[in-house]
């Protein structure tokens, strides 16, 4: 034997957060009754990450999922982690990771290994990078599949050991976060046949079940393990083809599926549909082309069917579900390209929308989706969000983004068929909405466990006065009111379009009521800014934030106050290089750490980039875009976590990474998309047939940028956008039907 090989390693037990675990508030989401807990080591080489329609996978580079405290690592469906350990072992111990990635399609990982140094009696017997394994693992049909190929790099015959250990602890996705839970439910014992099975049932019932199958018949077997001896010829390779199968209350895979049958599906070509972007991009620069790779791919695997219709899911590991907020402003990222995710978005949420007054869920009629999970703690009402309303922008963010639809696709036929649910969310916004009837959307949580702050800065520390202290419900946020303004105006055109003219004028008033008393009540003169909000007594929260960005993309702000706004985001305190915080450096909560005081937010930027440029501040957008696009190539595989910190830039240095970012973030990975509609100034008229691009300019490092098959209506157009020293140059390549391109300087 060799002096590292233990064939009978004991089965560590897998265990989840205990009561008594550290904590580091300032790493915690949310309210603090719903954390996400950072461990102290975090791996500095990234997570690589799997999913396929609701389920998901995350591991580390050698493949592995190890358990820890406070891990994420695990295989996930519906909510609950069905797998939460499964680690290879090359002669009894971890072998040498060489190299891993996941494809571009994001639809493969793919991983390197081989053996350290062995032993025998104190003297080397098998020399380092003697035997190769290629790991190879797919996502299918609530199935992981995986091959383990190991190549025999010795001049002599050698048997090869490899031995797989798994685990699953059922753990729901919040308790993986780090939320305590007072009982769990049965694990059920394991049974051992031709496959492998772990059960559990839980308190809401519903039992789950692990499947591990392998084509080939392990040689040794026990508790969780399964081992494998190759005998292999000089040059030779063996493979061991594993899936794992994860069910509930009986469903299993339609079809028990290997490797070699994913494999055709996984890499044969893509069939349009809504993953497939309507247009696609290039770009001069190889560079900018993998971050926008990348992003395409990221957007795409995010899409998910589900009984609803198809949608965006936010992000992994903590958000694969849907998300009201983060699937708007998604829609509204990749709209110019695409507008067929702001269609499926629209459906959803429509189908979704809230009926009935619920305490518990903080829903009330006509008002929109924050939030629905899966999971045991979601079915129990452990946590609210089985499906939960509680956020005061998703509403007018709905209705604000059905206008922007009907503007680049002239779809009314879809808009007659989201009417009656536009009409509701406006009266949700009318009566509901406003709790003291002065014109301002506010909030203030009705149910004890459901979000202290309903924004998207949802922290609960993240509303606060210039002293610090935290602002008292109800809270009327200012890009809210920005919202709520774009809301009524876009309803009006709507109303118009569709001929109800009085509809139209109502609404149009509404919305400059809204405005005239926004301008009234938010601007900070000596700051330069619009405050961040108003609390229960309706005084200012005077703070230099991001949040009047979003002002400027609903354009609620007066022309003559936009460049003040702009000038203070751009500002040093503000801008720090890889883009600009949440909240400038220059106020008392102001920490580069937090999660939503001093960080730097993808989603956030390209929102703010595109208020700028809506102004005609497309060189500070560029600044932007250009910010964003060194912080892709400093970030592993070009992938824009959902944040960084806030800390500023010091030349040429990385970023300084978040420690629970998920990545991919659905809407940090289509903010290249936004960023580069405000740098064009793009803007698209669907009825008037028009593409037109407003101070448009390409950022130093692209020369040249080629929009091919961009639809309006139903012609098509390919389009090579050149850079000029004070503008953009555009040479239609094809034209397929009637559209006009016009360029303004």
């Amino acid at each position: 034997m060799f002096d590292s090989i233990d064939s009978s390693l004991p089965v560590q037990p897998v265990q989840i957060s205990s009561p008594d675990s550290p904590r580091d508030p300032f790493l915690e989401h949310f309210d603090q009754s719903f954390p996400i807990i950072a461990d102290s080591e975090r791996p500095i080489t990234p997570l690589r990450v799997l999913k396929h329609g609701d389920s998901f996978s995350v591991f580390d580079p050698r493949g592995d999922i190890v358990p820890s405290e406070a891990s994420e690592e695990g295989v996930y469906h519906d909510g609950t982690r069905f797998l939460s350990r499964f680690e290879l072992l090359l002669f009894g111990q971890q072998p040498l990771l060489l190299s891993s990635t996941v494809t571009a399609n994001n639809a493969m990982f793919e991983a390197d290994l081989t053996n350290p140094d062995l032993r025998r009696d104190g003297v080397i017997a098998i020399g380092r990078g003697e035997i190769n394994i290629c790991r190879t693992r797919m996502l299918w049909d609530a199935s992981s599949v995986e091959r383990i190929q190991v190549t025999n790099y010795r001049l002599d015959r050698i048997d090869v050991p490899i031995s797989v250990y798994f685990d699953a602890d059922y753990a729901d996705v919040f308790e993986v976060r780090g939320t305590r839970r007072a009982r769990r439910g049965q694990r059920l014992p394991d049974e051992s046949g031709d496959a492998y099975l772990m059960r559990y049932r839980g308190l809401d019932g519903r039992e789950r079940r692990t499947r591990v199958r392998w084509n080939r018949h392990p040689d040794r077997r026990g508790q969780n393990r399964a081992m494998w001896t190759l005998q292999l010829e000089p040059m030779a390779s063996a493979a061991i083809d594993i899936t794992v199968e994860y069910e509930m209350d009986g469903y299993a895979p339609a079809l028990s599926v290997w490797f070699g049958d994913v494999l055709p599906m996984k890499t044969g070509p893509r069939t349009s549909s809504l993953h497939t972007f309507c247009c696609s991009l290039a770009s001069s620069s190889t560079i900018f082309n993998r971050w926008l790779d990348r992003s395409s791919a990221d957007v795409q695997i995010m899409i998910t069917e589900t009984p609803h219709g198809t949608y965006p899911y936010a992000g992994i590991p903590w958000f694969s579900t849907p998300f009201g907020r983060d699937g708007i402003i998604i829609a509204f990222e990749m709209l110019w390209l695409n507008p067929g995710v702001a269609r499926g978005v629209l459906a959803f949420l429509a189908r979704t929308q809230a009926t009935t007054t619920d305490d518990t869920r903080d829903s009330a009629p006509g008002k929109i989706l924050h939030e629905m999970r899966g999971g045991e703690m979601a079915a129990l009402g452990e946590v609210p969000f089985g499906r939960y309303y509680g956020s005061c922008d998703v509403t007018p963010l709905f209705v604000m983004l059905a206008k922007a639809y009907y503007l680049r696709t002239g779809d009314g036929e879809f808009i007659d068929e989201v009417w009656p649910n536009l009409v509701r969310a406006l009266e949700w916004m009318d009566r509901s909405g406003d709790l003291d009837g002065d014109g301002f959307i506010e909030y203030a949580r009705q149910s004890e466990t459901g979000l202290v702050q309903q924004g998207w800065k949802d922290s609960h520390d993240s509303i606060f006065h210039a002293d610090g202290s935290l602002a008292e419900p109800p809270i009327a946020l200012c890009e809210v009111q920005g919202y709520a303004y774009a809301a009524w105006k876009g309803a009006s055109e709507l109303a118009a379009m569709r001929g109800d003219e009085r509809s139209a004028r109502d609404w149009a008033a509404r919305a400059e009521q809204v405005r005239v008393a926004f301008e009234q009540a938010f601007w900070c003169e000596d700051l330069g800014t619009y405050a961040l909000a108003l609390d229960g007594q309706k005084r200012q929260c005077r703070v230099r934030t991001s949040n009047p960005g979003h002002c400027l993309f609903a354009g609620i702000v007066s022309p003559e106050r936009a460049e003040r706004v702009c000038a203070t985001l751009m500002e040093e305190g503000s801008f720090a290089g890889w883009g600009i915080r949440t909240v400038a450096a220059t106020e008392r909560r102001f920490n580069p750490q937090s999660y939503h005081n001093g960080s730097i937010w993808p989603h956030d930027n390209a929102m703010i980039a595109a208020g700028m440029a809506r102004y005609g501040y497309t060189s500070a957008a560029r600044r932007i875009l250009t910010a964003m696009s060194d912080l892709s190539e400093a970030v592993d595989l070009h992938r824009l976590p959902e944040l960084i910190c806030g800390f500023p830039r010091r030349g040429r240095e990385y970023p300084t990474l978040y420690p629970v970012a998920c990545a991919p973030q659905t809407w940090a990975a289509g903010a290249v998309f936004l960023l580069l509609a405000a740098t064009l100034g793009v803007h698209i008229d669907a009825p008037a047939r028009r593409i037109s691009f407003s101070r448009g300019r390409l950022p130093d490092t692209l020369d040249w940028l080629r929009l091919t098959d961009l639809a309006v209506g139903d012609a098509r157009i390919d389009i090579r956008l050149e850079r000029h020293q004070h503008d953009i140059g555009a040479t239609v390549l094809r034209r397929e039907g009637q559209i006009e391109i016009v360029t303004i300087g």
